[in-house]
């Protein structure tokens, strides 16, 4: 019986297997909800360099709840306006491209409208005007810098056509140095300022690397993914410019990188900083499907297990580093 229901499944068609195996939305609340807020995603890539920051901050003696908080929120909100205007974009200029079938059949079924979602997408980046406001009030000037800088950034990846930073394949590099060096120099910085210490460690330039190197990890999944379709939108994304293999050494260098950092920090900060290995089975295990899977479904479940991949190394990060005590 075990032999008949494999080789069943063997003959079944893709198409009908992907339903099998995938979960279908079919309701407007699920449209919105998983396909384009998609919290498994966003909330946790936005959430691990900022808490490298609070724990940079904690080490220096200058943690500062509130800020950091609003940091936070100011992230995510720009984050997740970006993806929003990556869906619309998605939806308008390769109507043709059904990378998210559901969101085209929500299109068509009016369960989505597009005048909706570009009014959405311009909401998203509006809110993160709120804690931006409080931010402003805070630190003054470098609110506004660090804002400014988020929102480009976001809009850019997928706004701008055959010049947005996906077409033009810069969206590794810059989703490394953003979530790395920007987001966690950001959270740092708003902390250091509202406790009166503005001087900006160069360790706050350099710690979230580590961080960023696995947010990073998350993208490069997403193109492997969907490299067919990236390749129909013209965008030169890394498996699309350079093959696949590339792009699954470019996987394996950010991971090696990010769990070889801790070991030489300790040279630094002391064995708190080793924390982060505990997440070292799980990056194992999104290493071997990167290498092995075959299919588009097979990554799939992967980006937001490396999402939350990324956010549990930054939290353990943090913490060595708040546990590191005063450097």
């Amino acid at each position: 019986m075990v032999g008949y229901r494999k080789n069943h499944a063997r003959g079944t068609p893709l198409a009908l297997r992907r339903a099998m195996t995938l979960p279908r939305y079919e309701t407007r609340r699920d449209i919105w909800l998983h396909l384009l807020l998609y919290p498994g995603h966003t909330l946790p890539t936005a959430a691990a360099p900022v808490l490298v920051g609070l724990g940079l901050a904690a080490h220096h003696r200058c943690l500062a709840l509130w800020p950091a908080l609003a940091a936070f929120l100011c992230s995510w909100l720009v984050h997740v306006g970006g993806v929003f205007a990556d869906n619309y974009q998605l939806l308008t200029r390769h109507p043709t491209v059904r990378e998210h079938p559901e969101l085209n059949d929500a299109v068509a079924s009016q369960l989505l409208r597009l005048p909706v979602l570009r009014a959405a997408t311009v909401a998203w980046f509006v809110a993160a005007l709120v804690p931006g406001l409080y931010l402003l009030e805070v630190i003054g000037p470098p609110a506004i810098a660090l804002g400014a800088v988020g929102v480009a950034a976001s809009a850019w990846y997928a706004i701008g056509g055959r010049r947005s930073m996906a077409a033009l394949g810069l969206a590794d590099p810059v989703f490394f140095v953003m979530f790395g060096v920007v987001a966690v120099a950001g959270t740092y910085l708003v902390q250091a300022i509202s406790a009166g210490a503005e001087a900006l460690p160069l360790s706050a330039l350099l710690l979230g690397l580590p961080a960023a190197a696995l947010v990073t990890n998350v993208l490069i999944i997403d193109d492997l993914r969907d490299v067919d379709f990236d390749a129909r939108k013209g965008w030169q994304t890394t498996p699309v410019r350079f093959g696949a293999h590339w792009s699954r050494r470019e996987h394996l260098a950010l991971t090696t990188f990010a769990y070889l950092a801790p070991l030489a920090l300790t040279l630094r900060y002391g064995p708190w900083l080793l924390l982060p290995m505990l997440t070292l089975p799980v990056a194992v295990l999104a290493e071997r499907q990167v290498w092995r899977a075959t299919g588009r479904e097979q990554l799939i479940p992967w980006t937001p297990r490396s999402a939350m991949l990324s956010m549990a190394y930054g939290a353990l990060f943090g913490l060595g580093l708040a546990l590191s005590g005063q450097g």
